[in-house]
Formats: structure tokens, sequence, C-alpha cells
């Protein structure tokens, strides 16, 4: 690390010349040189007025905030906000963030520029009073020049308008604002272009592999400039074993880049003894690409850093997906952006535990439907090793939602900012191991259409001008407009997205025996006869279930109905005060729900056993379940009211077979074999007590798991899924809070309302429960516990100390959990 530091030191000391008036909104970041967060001290107006771009404009009455901010998630769901059943009933609206900040002089003769990575949407920028440009759509990363409007030795402002008042403009919760990172980028004349560094494994063996590393090199003086540029890979990590692997490898490459012109230079860098990436062993190069000086003082102009993983991907009919030389069955899960409680507030940890939980939960492989994610999101997926479809949008020219005649979603803009979103998408996100195939939609409106075909040609082509390496797919379905009519379309894919018509594909492969088919979407209850379909035949190489998470927006997919309630789907009428979506396999808090358990012993080996009690109707009706919906059940033996009366218990099982006892008294013996799709259903007298399920190896009881009967809830207990965190006013710890009995087992029934109070460094940004009917605000000091449980997201501030999250509620006992905020 000596050697990188000693390179990058006149580029921090640069970049401290910028922030020396305004140290105060920033945090140098460890593994940041060039580029500097830009967060903090915002202020936001929930307005709108022309004069807001203005830098002379008095905002001292505006809110100051950092970001990432979502303002929608700010409001409580009302049953006629304009966004409706698809955005959630959050409100959205126009907004306007300023920020002010002193340039040195010292900084004349850099480059300076500035870095959105998502803004929904619609927004204008601003550098002291002049647009720089403008990007509709919410999910596209973006950047633009400031140096030729800084005024140096001064304060300069930076203006955003942001307007997502347009409704509907999507089917799914979008949130409202800067709800990604923002970044200052500082460099010389002579530098790397943003997005200009693309690297590709061409070859790999057990003894070497080759590396392509091409960078775009910007010449933005008034002077020819010969280079040097080397490309550095290291890789350093201690594995489970205790094994130390240090490795290091260089490259050089001398170039001239000709006065006010760019270049792009390619290098090839031997490794040896490569250490794949996969899943399983996601092992990451430390890439360090270095623009210097040719002459005796090498001086280092510039240096960008990135990661690498080495792996090989091959697609066929006949083999399926191979990653590394071994096949793999895509266990996937369909994604949207939005965090539960934080909107679509893009906070790195918020992210990070998001790709922990698909982890956790046995997915391999996750959807980012339908647009591209945040930058942390690919970079866990790296990091802990996760399949990635990458998605570029929902649909193309024809409109999907309809509230009005005219169309606010992405029909809009197709025209004229297809090629811009798409090739944005690729070359943001093109080095990314986990990334495998790009998506190029979803189920497209206008897909009978001969000019859908063409249409899906052109995307692929601007596709593969960037990146050669990866199939391109898209997720197709009929909705009764037949299915061999898209032999042409799905033809003009690399591979061909399913979305609900896996049971067509044996039938498909008879007709076209080349066709890759992946299944983008499936419903939940149909877990076992896609993965039936999937493990049979190569040529179906996984599945991506809608969903893995649940989500907000599409309000009321996944539900199930209550007697006396209205049935039926969820875009079938107004379901408020529903304003999510119920159809994922891990609920808002994190929960894992018993489909979940389901679908990873399907395709993983890291469980065996799970035993889940199906809720028993009520005494005047019965629960009717939507398309996208399983029969609700629960980890719970708590069920007061049918004493004596027949429950149904659900044993999922990768055992031959499985017992099952309560109060130690035998219930029965039954076979969970692949005939029996690995389940036994008991119906069992309810009695209050213990009941255990234990699976049969060779007729000994080998695994057992508990359900026990839970007394009156009496007390609070909290459980924070990391007891120290950063004190940079990004970080986040999530508080999990469980109402029990006097022996501290969860009462599943519970349902108090609870109060939160806050002391020290750290604020609460988000409370949920996971209940998608409960309509009270997200951001509050209040909270009713569903099935017992709540959950509470704290984030920190700027000074370190030790923060008190108190929890309290009529009747139970305080209880009080310390997290430690450390610079």
């Amino acid at each position: 690390m000596k050697r990188f530091l000693k390179l990058l030191t006149p580029f921090v000391l640069g970049l401290m010349g910028l922030l020396w008036g305004c140290r105060s909104n920033f945090q140098q970041q460890k593994d940041t040189h060039r580029k500097q967060l830009f967060n903090h001290d915002w202020r936001f107006n929930l307005s709108d007025d022309s004069e807001f771009s203005n830098p002379e404009y008095n905002d001292g009455d505006w809110r100051t905030l950092s970001l990432p901010h979502d303002w929608s998630i700010e409001g409580k769901p009302e049953k006629n906000n304009p966004s409706g059943i698809d955005g959630g009933f959050f409100p959205t609206g126009k907004g306007w963030y300023r920020k002010s900040f002193h340039v040195s002089e010292a900084l004349k003769t850099k480059k300076t520029s500035i870095y959105f990575e998502g803004v929904y949407m619609h927004s204008e920028v601003f550098i002291n009073g002049k647009s720089l440009g403008v990007q509709p759509y919410g999910y596209t990363s973006f950047h633009y020049d400031l140096t030729p409007y800084l005024e140096y030795g001064k304060e300069n402002t930076i203006a955003v308008s942001v307007d997502n008042s347009k409704q509907k403009n999507s089917r799914w919760y979008t949130g409202s604002g800067i709800y990604r990172n923002v970044w200052l980028t500082v460099t010389e004349p002579v530098h790397i272009a943003h997005w200009g560094v693309g690297i590709t494994t061409k070859t790999v063996n057990d003894s070497s592999a080759v590396v392509s590393v091409k960078t775009l090199i910007k010449n933005e003086s008034d002077k020819d400039t010969e280079l040097m540029i080397e490309s550095e890979f290291a890789f350093d990590k201690q594995y489970a074993d205790g094994k130390d692997v240090h490795q290091f490898t260089k490259g050089f490459k001398s170039v001239l880049v000709k006065a006010n012109s760019e270049t792009t230079i390619e290098q090839e860098v031997e490794i040896k003894t490569p250490r794949l990436w996969s899943p399983e062993t996601p092992n990451l190069y430390n890439v360090n690409i270095v623009l210097k000086e040719v002459g005796n003082s090498k001086k280092a102009i510039d240096s960008v850093k990135l990661h690498h993983g080495i792996r090989t991907i091959e697609f066929s009919a006949e083999n399926g997906f191979v990653l590394n030389g071994k096949k793999v069955i895509l266990n996937g899960g369909c994604v949207h952006h939005d965090n539960g409680a934080l909107g679509a507030a893009a906070y790195n940890r918020a992210e990070v535990r998001k790709v922990q939980l698909m982890k956790k939960a046995g997915f391999n492989a996750l959807r980012t439907s339908h647009n591209p994610p945040s930058e942390a999101f690919l970079n866990t997926c790296d990091s802990i090793g996760m399949l990635v479809m990458d998605e570029a949008f929902d649909g193309w020219r024809a409109m999907k939602t309809t509230l009005t005649p005219i169309t606010h979603d992405y029909a809009s803009l197709f025209d004229d900012w297809w090629k811009h979103d798409l090739q944005s998408m690729v070359l943001r996100d093109r080095n990314h191991p986990s990334i495998i195939m790009w998506s190029i939609g979803n189920e497209i409106i206008e897909r009978t259409e001969p000019q859908a075909v063409e249409t899906a040609k052109m995307l692929s082509k601007a596709v593969k001008e960037i990146d050669t390496t990866r199939p391109v797919t898209s997720a197709m379905t009929t909705w009764g407009q037949g299915w061999e009519i898209f032999d042409p379309l799905m033809a003009a894919h690399d591979i061909a997205g399913y979305n609900y018509q896996l049971h067509q594909a044996e039938n498909d492969h008879e007709r076209v025996p080349s066709r890759i088919i992946v299944n983008t979407e499936s419903y939940p209850k149909n877990a076992f006869f896609i993965w039936d379909l999937v493990d049979k035949h190569n040529y179906i190489i996984g599945d991506f279930v809608w969903t893995a998470m649940d989500y907000l927006g599409e309000s009321g997919i996944g539900r199930y109905c209550y007697p006396g309630e209205p049935d039926g789907e969820h875009w079938q009428a107004n379901l408020y005060p529903w304003h999510g979506a119920y159809c994922g396999d891990v609920d808002l808090t994190g929960w894992r729900k018993p489909i979940s358990h389901y679908r990873s012993m399907l395709y993983n080996d890291t469980e065996k056993l799970y035993m889940g009690v199906r809720e028993p109707n009520p005494e005047n009706g019965e629960i009717k379940t939507t398309s996208w919906a399983v029969w609700p059940t629960w980890e719970s033996w708590t069920w007061p009211e049918h004493e004596g009366k027949p429950i149904e218990v659900e044993v999922y099982s990768k055992y031959l077979k499985v017992r099952l006892y309560l109060n130690d008294s035998l219930i029965g013996e039954k076979q969970t074999t692949r005939k029996e799709e690995f389940k036994a259903l008991f119906k069992v007298p309810y009695k209050a007590g213990e009941l255990k399920a234990v699976g049969i190896h060779e007729d000994e009881e080998v695994e057992a798991v508990l359900l026990k009967t839970a007394k009156a809830a009496s007390k609070i207990t909290l459980k924070a899924d990391r007891s120290t965190i950063q004190a940079d006013g990004q970080d986040l710890v999530y508080v999990t809070v469980e109402i029990t009995d006097e022996d501290g087992l969860l009462n599943p029934n519970a349902s108090n309302r609870l109060q939160f109070s806050i002391s020290g460094p750290g604020e609460i940004i988000g409370v949920d429960n996971a209940d998608l009917k409960d309509a009270d605000s997200y951001q509050s000091d209040s909270r009713k516990a569903w099935r017992g449980k709540a959950l509470v997201i704290v984030k920190s501030n700027r000074k370190a100390g030790h923060i008190q999250l108190e929890v309290s509620s009529e009747g139970l006992e305080v209880e009080t959990i310390n997290i430690s905020s450390k610079s």
C-alpha cells in the first residue's frame, strides 16, 4: 500500500485545496484520492421556483440535510396521492437542492467535475446559475464538468432541480430526490476519463490468466503529452484455513496523447496462478491504473482504483450456464431498488445489507428489476459472491402506466434517451465480475409488432459496442397474445427470458433446440415446478422468482385476503392502506418467510429441515390467496383461539422422511422425497406446548426443529446487526425489536404500540414492521409491532461517541441498547 500512497500524494493535496474552505462538508475516503464524497450539508426545499438556481438566492430558511435523500418516504401514504397503487400512494412533487462550497485558487489548473449516482427524476443541475444539463431517467448515473464555470477563491453554488410530479411514471415505488451518492472529482488536464477503464479476462487456466486493460486517456491541455501507463494487480487475502496469499503484477505501456484529444490504450497483463471469482470464492484483485509523466520525474498525474474478478462464463443449450468450467444453476430473485423504511435512499450500508440478506436466503443471483442498481449494490455482489442480471429499463416505446392519456414512464423518453441510458449502464457496470448478463427490457408492450425485433437488435448492438463478453436478454411474457409469435423477437437475444411461461419450455426446445432459456420471473408458489424443470434441462439455466424481497409500491401484489376484505388481483382496485408488495421471500425487516427456506432447500444443501404453521381460517370464512401469494405460514405454535381445532403444519425436508411430535407424543411420520416435493403436511389438533419436527436418516432421528407456545407478552428485546459503526454521517445500524414472554420467547401475536427515543451522536431514520397494510409513517418515533416484531434504523452523525436507543411500550419493561460510533 505504501507505493500507492506515495504516488497519490499530489492528487490528495490538490483535492484538499478545494476542501479547505468547506472542510466540515467532507470526509476523506480511505479508498479514494481523485474523488471526494459530496453528500453533506445540502439545503433542500420541497417547492419549485426558477430563482432557486440563482447563486444569490437566500436559502437560509431551507432544510439542511445529508444525502442520500428521498423526500417521498418522508410523507405518509395517502389513498388519493397521484402515485397511486404503483407508487405505493406516497407523495411525489418537485424539489430543489443547493450546496455552497469554496474553491481554492490553486485549482485553476485542474479539471473539476461532479458525479451523481442517481437522481429521481427529470433533474437539471446548475453551477453558479449556469445549467449544466438535464438527466430525465432517474436511474442513470451522470457527471458534468464544472471547470469552465467555477469561481476560484470564492464561494460556488450547485443547485439541482428534481421533478417527480408527472405521475404515473413507474409501476413501482421510485422515491424522489438525490437518492444516491454525489461525488466531486479533481484531476489534472491530462487524466483517465470518467468510466474510462475497461478490464476483461481474455484467457485463463490454472497456471495463468491474461487480462486486457483498456484505458481511455483524455488530454484537455494545449500540448502533446507523452505518458507511461501502469496497470497494477494486487491480491492479498487470508483464507479460512489460515493460508495467506499475496500476489502483485504490473504492466507498462507508453503513449503519446495529442493536445485536446483522447485515445484508448490497451494493455495485456499476465497473472500467474490466478485466483478465480465465483459465488463460493469471490476473489477480487485490487487494480490501480496509474498515469505517469515520462522523464526523470516519472511524476504520477492520475490514478484510478477498481477491482477485478477473474472468471470465465459460457452459455449453451447443451451445457447450460458454465462458470469457470463448472455448470451453475441460477437460483435467482428479482429485486427492486428501494430499501423499505428508507425508501429509495441508497445508503451504502443499506445496499450491503440487502445483498447479504439475499445471500443468507440462499440466492446466488439477483435481477435488478427494472433499472440499473446502485454502485454499492454491485460492489457488494462482487465482494460476497452474488451473480447479477443488470437491467436497463422497464419498457420501450409503448407506455405501461395509463393514469392519463399522456405517458410519463420510460416510453416518453425512449426515442431520445435509450442509447445514452443503456450505454451509461454498460460503461459504468462493465467491470463487475458479478454481472453475467445484460437485460434490455421487461414485458415489452409492443412485443408482437415487427418493429420490436428491430428495436431489440438495435439495443443489443448498442450493448455490444461496449461489451461483447456477456449475453443480452430481456424478460418476455404473453398476456394472451400467443407464444410462438415471439420466436423472431427471442432470436434477437442471446438468451430468451421467460416471465411466467416456463411451462412452454419443453415444447419450445423441440421447436427451437438452440434456444437458451432463463426464467426471468416466476410465481413464488411454483417453486418446485420451476426447480424441477431447471434441474432436468440444461437449456434452462435458472430462475428469478418475483420477488426475492418485499418492496414498496405495486400495492397488494402477493397479498392474501381475510373474509370481508376485497379479493382479486392488486391492479383491479385501490387496495389502500396496502402500499407495497408482499410477494418476497424476505420481508422488509429482513425476516425470511417459510417460502424462502423451502426455495433454498431446493437449490442448496445448506439447510435440510424447516417447520412452519399454516394460518388457520377464521370462523367467519376462508383466507383467499392471489396469484403471487403463498398461504400465510408462520414460525408460531401460539394459537390460543384454536384450542383443540386442527391446524396444518408444514415440514420442508431434504431427508427421506420426517416425524412430528407434539409435547413428546408422536403425531405421525411421512415421506419427504422428490415425489412429495420435499414437503409433508400434518393436521394437528392445537394444544399449547412444544411442536417438534425431526429429520430421519437410515431410521435414525438426526435433526430437529422446534416451535414453542409463547406466554403473555412481558418484555422487549433488542438486537443490533452491528455493535460498532462509523461516525461518518452515513453508516447505519439495524435494530430488531421483539416482544417476548418472561422466558424471552417471541410472542408472535403481539401488536403493541412501541415508542423509540435516542441519545448520543445518532438519529432514527426509519422504523418498520413489515406490515404493508400499516400506513403509519416510516419516519417516526413510534410504530406498532407486527407478529411480535419491529425494526429501527439508526444513522450515525459525524461525531464519535455512544448511541443509546430506548424502546418502550405500555405494560412492558423498557429496554435499551448501546451502539458505539467511532471515527
